[in-house]
């Protein structure tokens, strides 16, 4: 399995466990498609830092977090909201 996978699997568990959930849901980028600009919907960008800058492909109106900070960022957002993290 390659790193970024492992990464991925590894965020999700540690997002679920912050949110309190251990049913972590995906979306298709066409299901994202659809929502974008719903007042409900917070995008969060999790690549590392250097890949996050280097970027020119990003979501629009998507934060930024250090995937390995999770613990200072995650309780700032609204529980009552949709959370989209993406890594790629």
């Amino acid at each position: 399995m390659k790193t970024k996978t492992w990464i991925m699997i590894a965020l999700a568990t540690v997002l679920s466990m912050a949110c309190g959930t251990s049913d972590v849901k995906r979306m298709t980028k066409e299901e994202l498609k659809a929502v974008l600009g719903d007042a409900n919907l917070v995008i969060v960008d999790v690549r590392q830092p250097s890949q996050w800058k280097e970027s020119r492909l990003k979501i629009a109106g998507a934060l930024h977090e250090d995937p390995k900070s999770v613990d200072a960022w995650m309780g700032k957002y609204p529980k009552d909201k949709t959370l989209v993290f993406y890594c790629a």
